[in-house]
């Protein structure tokens, strides 16, 4: 069954360790550097819970994103699951707990992928999802290893920073090293540590998929700085106050694992097949596509706005930029719905269907290169004003608020609401927490080199048969042009 807000903010105090600034945190739901989003998460589970929304966000009793999809209609009913939930937090919660529930259900779609000869995994990656699915459970994902490792590069000892195997026992492993960007992990009631890079056959104890409740003795989380606590407000800081969803460095310091929780041990090609040769993560991916059209939406809205506040709008450049705008807005909509059109079966139509591959795929590049573009688009439409706003204080002051009210304002637009718009644009487009997020949208789905050569493997024979069909209608022996 699905839990309530509150029910969610009661699972964060588990005594987790959460390391922030030198300082270990107490509980999370009331401390400044979090409380704020984990409120924003719980609304979430709200929606879900008991809300106009409830039929759109459940089925059975449980969040859509749990669900295996069986037909097109069902990634249909999905994706306005995902937006309900995009739109509450407008797109700026990247990793919220559909994310990775959509890939609990392709490990689930699935299960023979997680079977060797060596570790059977099958039982407990459907177990996995089960207990997600009946818990509704927050699960997040930590895959990436340290930049001072490499496939292939084994560390003997403790050298090795990667998370590793380092003794089996009859209950289950300890494991020992750390995984980075965490996103959302602090917020989190299981994670799931693994990695989805292709390992070198010698890299068996680095290969190795677990998920552990996060309060497990032995896992530290070392979030970053938070922007939620660097806000003076919600009028001045409206985004990054409410939807900093942080990012944390995973430690474990010889955590056991039971085997119950080990989805993959010692097999690294299973922990890299385990997320492609299951639907884990095309559903991701349309988690995030989802995401990202909505956010889109809600930018362009944030430039339209601006251009009629300062009386641009009608002007033929700014109607331009408008235009160019929601053409991006269109293109993300229609990687969405075209990587359902083309959904696929998945193990002959015993795992339901997936989203299709090769849009999916094609999402990562758009997106990568679209939201850098759409951001600089607004910065120019939003002009000087942005870096010289004064403070929700000042507008208070008993002396300088009616000055600043006087000299801020617009047209039939007063000078509170012109900066309380100014101040939106600039927490979404200039500011740290905009940094972020702009670093994330170019990154978040792997490095660009990666992707791309993956992307060159998707419509190859399609393209090249066209074209050589093309070469095979003529030759010298051509008569003359007609």
């Amino acid at each position: 069954m699905t839990r309530s807000g509150r029910d969610y903010l009661e699972s964060l105090r588990d005594g987790r360790e959460i390391w922030l600034d030198g300082e270990r945190v107490g509980d999370i739901t009331r401390h400044p550097a979090f409380r704020n989003t984990a409120a924003s998460i719980a609304r979430l589970y709200d929606l879900a819970h008991d809300s106009e929304h409830t039929p759109v966000l459940t089925e059975d009793g449980t969040h859509r994103a749990f669900a295996v999809p069986r037909s097109y209609e069902d990634l249909v009913a999905r994706r306005e699951a995902y937006r309900v939930w995009a739109k509450a937090g407008y797109g700026f919660l990247g990793r919220t707990p559909d994310c990775m529930a959509g890939g609990a259900a392709g490990f689930a779609a699935v299960p023979h992928v997680f079977t060797t000869d060596a570790f059977d995994g099958a039982e407990n990656a459907l177990a996995h999802h089960r207990r997600l699915a009946e818990g509704d459970l927050f699960a997040a994902f930590t895959l990436t290893n340290p930049p001072t490792a490499r496939p292939g590069s084994a560390h003997p000892g403790d050298d090795d920073p990667v998370v590793r195997v380092v003794a089996e026992k009859d209950g289950g492993i300890v494991v020992r090293g750390a995984k980075m960007i965490g996103t959302a992990a602090v917020f989190a009631n299981e994670v799931v540590v693994g990695t989805i890079e292709p390992l070198a056959p010698c890299d068996t104890d680095r290969a190795v998929c677990f998920s552990v409740p996060v309060d497990t003795p032995g896992l530290r989380l070392v979030a970053r700085t938070s922007y939620e606590a660097a806000a003076r407000s919600v009028f001045d800081n409206p985004l990054s106050s409410r939807f900093d969803e942080n990012d944390a460095l995973l430690v474990c310091d010889d955590v056991f694992v039971p085997w119950e929780n080990v989805l993959a041990h010692r097999d690294p090609d299973v922990t890299f097949r385990m997320w492609w040769d299951t639907p884990a993560y095309l559903n991701l991916s349309h988690q995030a596509a989802a995401r990202f059209w909505t956010k889109l939406e809600f930018l362009t809205g944030i430039a339209i706005l601006l251009a009629k506040a300062n009386g641009t709008y009608d002007l033929p450049p700014v109607t331009q930029a408008i235009g160019r705008l929601l053409g991006k807005v269109a293109q993300a909509k229609a990687f969405v719905l075209a990587a359902e059109a083309s959904c696929t079966p998945v193990n002959g139509g015993r795992g339901g269907v997936a989203p299709g591959q090769d849009i999916s795929f094609a999402h990562r590049i758009m997106a990568g290169e679209v939201y850098p573009q759409a951001v600089q688009e607004i910065r120019l439409l939003a002009g000087g004003g942005l870096i010289q706003l004064p403070s929700g204080r000042d507008l208070l002051h008993p002396e300088l608020g009616p000055l600043v009210g006087t000299y801020l304002r617009a047209p039939g637009s007063p000078a509170e609401d012109r900066i309380k718009l100014l101040k939106l644009a600039w927490d979404a487009l200039g500011s740290e927490f905009a940094g972020r997020h702009e670093q994330y949208e170019r990154l978040y789905h792997g490095a660009p080199h990666v992707y791309l050569t993956q992307q060159a493997t998707q419509g190859v024979d399609a393209c090249e048969s066209l074209a050589r069909a093309c070469l095979d209608g003529y030759g010298l022996e051509t008569g003359p042009r007609q």
